[in-house]
Order: C-alpha cells, then structure tokens, then sequence
C-alpha cells in the first residue's frame, strides 16, 4: 500500500483550496467519467462561475489545474489561471469508464465500490487502483507544500483524484477518500491548524439563482 507522504508543517501555512469541476452530462447521470474529456453542461457553467464568487478573497501563489477540458474551464470561469499537472487526472476507470455504480453492482452481484474493489483494464487504459492514484497525488502534495509557505494555493480537479489527495494531504490511508464527499463545483479548504493538516471547510457547493439552478447536481 502507498503510505501517506510525511509533511512538514510550513511556518506560516496558507489554505490548500479544492476546486471540483461543475457539472458534466455524465457526472450528472452518474458514469463514471475518468479520462474521457468531454465538456461542462451549462448548469456546470454556471456552477463554476459561482465557485469563483466563493474564492475571491484568497491570495494565490500556486494554482494547478487537471489538463482536461471540464477542470481547465472550471478554472477560467472561476477567474483562475493555473499551471497544467496531469498529476491532477481523475481516477483511470479501466473498464468501467462511463459505467454508473448501480449498473456495476448489478453485473458483479455485491456493493461494488472504487477504493474498495477497484477496476478492470479497459480496452484502451489500464485502469488505476487506489495507491497509484495515490502516488500522483502525493506528487502534487509535494509540489504545493513550498508554495503554501508564501500564500494559499488551489488545485482544480475531479471528485475522486481529489477526495484521494485530501487523504493524502491528512496524513490519512488514500481509502479515507471514500468517506469525502465532494460534490461537482464544490470548494474545500486544507489548511494545517496547530501544525498538524487539517479540514478548515468541506464541500461547499454554490448556491445558484434560480434561474441557473434547474438540474440537479449528482456525485458519482
């Protein structure tokens, strides 16, 4: 199993802000949606507009962004302008890309899940399991660790990669992610409080004007 990366505490720690894409067709539905790069919806437009209003007082010295299409424009209508790390990937499905849970769990027969079963190769990517998912994101916990010294940073990314990082980031197994939700358009805040890494705030979903808000926004 990847442990957990060892961090030290900065002396004047900034926040580590986590920035889930808006919505997709898919996330909306509930695929799985791992490498396949397929664009916003316009809910996930408005989504990541509105995250935008929810990190506006930060003061950045590193922002970092998945290179897919749904992070990249997260991060521009949230007013960002990162740095491309493809450490930030969603998970590699394999064979259950763009499959939804339930349609998994009816083929395998039992309460299949991610972090715990893991995934098949598929016909044209390996799947990932959970530790090497890990050791991408213990690279970007290394990497931001000397910028959150000088200010705050954000990490623009996919629901699971970044549930991971956060287990990561706490010193915790990367299954903890499992217990993280994290919701499309979602901003969470790291930070380390008294040295040790911490949870400053959880899964904050904008709150669009009515207008804006007529689908439902799902986590798979």
């Amino acid at each position: 199993m990847t442990e957990s990366i060892q961090q030290p505490a900065p002396p004047s720690a900034g926040k580590l802000v986590l920035l889930r894409h808006g919505e997709t067709e898919w996330s909306r539905t509930g695929r799985h949606t791992g490498q396949t790069d397929i664009p916003l919806t316009r809910r996930g437009e408005a989504l990541a507009r509105h995250s935008g209003h929810l990190i506006r007082h930060y003061d950045w010295s590193l922002v970092l962004s998945s290179p897919l299409q749904r992070a990249r424009e997260t991060a521009r209508l949230a007013g960002l302008h990162p740095e491309i790390d493809r450490d930030l990937l969603e998970w590699d499905y394999g064979g259950y890309e763009g499959r939804t849970t339930d349609e998994i769990r009816a083929e395998l027969g039992y309460d299949w899940n991610v972090f715990t079963n893991g995934v098949p190769a598929g016909d044209d990517s390996p799947g990932e399991t959970v530790e090497e998912v890990a050791a991408r994101a213990s690279r970007v916990v290394a990497r931001v660790l000397p910028a959150l010294r000088t200010g705050d940073v954000a990490l623009v990314g996919h629901g699971h990669c970044l549930r991971v990082l956060a287990a990561v980031f706490l010193q915790q197994a990367p299954r903890f992610g499992a217990s993280l939700q994290l919701d499309a358009g979602s901003v969470s805040v790291l930070e380390y409080y008294r040295s040790w890494p911490a949870i400053h705030t959880w899964n904050r979903t904008p709150l669009l004007p009515d207008a804006e808000d007529d689908e439902p926004v799902d986590s798979p």
